[in-house]
């Protein structure tokens, strides 16, 4: 009987199952096999999705088309609701409320974050119980610092702000803060940063502590001095904790609406009213459904806008 086991195909085939075609076949062969597992096992997050967000949104897309204000019979109007968000000069003034207070509040929360992530940095072990104080007191949420810088606001006596400035001697500057059109947006900007830096702290904190030891020994041993290494090492090297905190809080800013809401509800005269509250305005108090869907499909786009360089930055990462 011939013996097959050492003829030239089967050598060839010996050969082929060690080469990198037979293993991407063997890789397809095996994810194809697993798919079927992998799609049963994600498909219940797959319907809390579709349920939780794209569901909404694609309703959110929809009513955005029609006329529908109170009990009337809603009509379609197609881009109707846009054309008049673009037409009516409270809203143009609100892109432009939106915009400041977005750009304000991310550009103040995050350098007085990026300064106190570094003097947390420089601190002694010794300072741990202040710096953990620290850190916690940005944890109260918008709606608590909201009633809380209420209180610094106040324009009576009782408020800390204008009793600090009168205990100065400096009485002709107190102010209603919050009821001045000239003052309430940069105050509500104050209020809004100082809720917002507790998550910059901490994300560049967390960049600066993954610098690798045996760098800030070199340059100590070099002879470096603290304000060469924060300025030469530390800033440059915790850039990535700086990109996602900014990140963050400019998709944070652009859907606020809490401290809104407690500190000044959009007034005086809409000059604090952002399109987050433009569109709870329209919606739940003028009861017009499509025209403040519009709005939110604007202010989405817009959060879109500011997510697509990061996408590009984590895709490029990614491969």
């Amino acid at each position: 009987m011939a013996d097959t086991s050492a003829s030239p195909v089967r050598e060839a085939a010996g050969v082929m199952q060690g080469s990198p075609l037979a293993a991407g076949t063997k890789s397809r062969r095996r994810l194809l096999r697993d798919t079927p597992a992998a799609l049963i096992l994600i498909a219940p997050v797959l319907v809390l999705f579709a349920i939780a967000v794209i569901y909404p949104l694609a309703e959110t897309i929809r009513l955005s088309f029609w006329d529908i204000q109170g009990l009337r019979k809603p009509v379609f109007i197609g881009f109707g609701n846009y054309v008049r968000l673009f037409a009516d000069a409270a809203f143009r003034n609100t892109l432009l409320t939106t915009l400041i207070f977005t750009i304000g509040t991310t550009v103040i929360s995050v350098t007085i974050g990026w300064v106190l992530a570094m003097l947390c940095a420089f601190a002694p072990r010794q300072t741990l119980p202040f710096r953990v104080m620290i850190f916690a007191a940005f944890g109260i949420s918008e709606a608590v610092s909201g009633y809380m810088w209420i209180g610094i606001y106040r324009p009576d006596a009782g408020g800390l702000l204008n009793s600090l400035i009168q205990l100065l001697g400096f009485p002709g500057f107190a102010h209603a803060w919050l009821g001045d059109a000239n003052t309430a947006l940069w105050a509500l900007i104050i209020a809004a940063s100082w809720s917002g830096v507790g998550l910059p702290l901490m994300l560049i904190f967390a960049a600066i502590q993954a610098i690798p030891k045996s760098v800030l020994e070199a340059a100590y041993m070099d002879g470096a001095k603290p304000v060469s290494t924060m300025r030469h090492i530390m800033m440059p090297l915790s850039m990535p904790g700086v990109r996602v905190a900014v990140f963050i809080n400019l998709l944070t800013a652009l859907r606020a609406f809490d401290i809104i809401y407690i500190l000044t509800g959009g007034g005086p005269v809409r000059s604090t009213e952002t399109v987050g509250y433009f569109m709870y305005r329209e919606s739940m108090t003028q009861f017009k459904l499509g025209y403040g869907a519009a709005a939110t499909v604007i202010l989405l786009l817009a959060v879109l806008i500011v997510s697509i360089p990061a996408i590009i930055q984590r895709t490029a990462g990614a491969k």
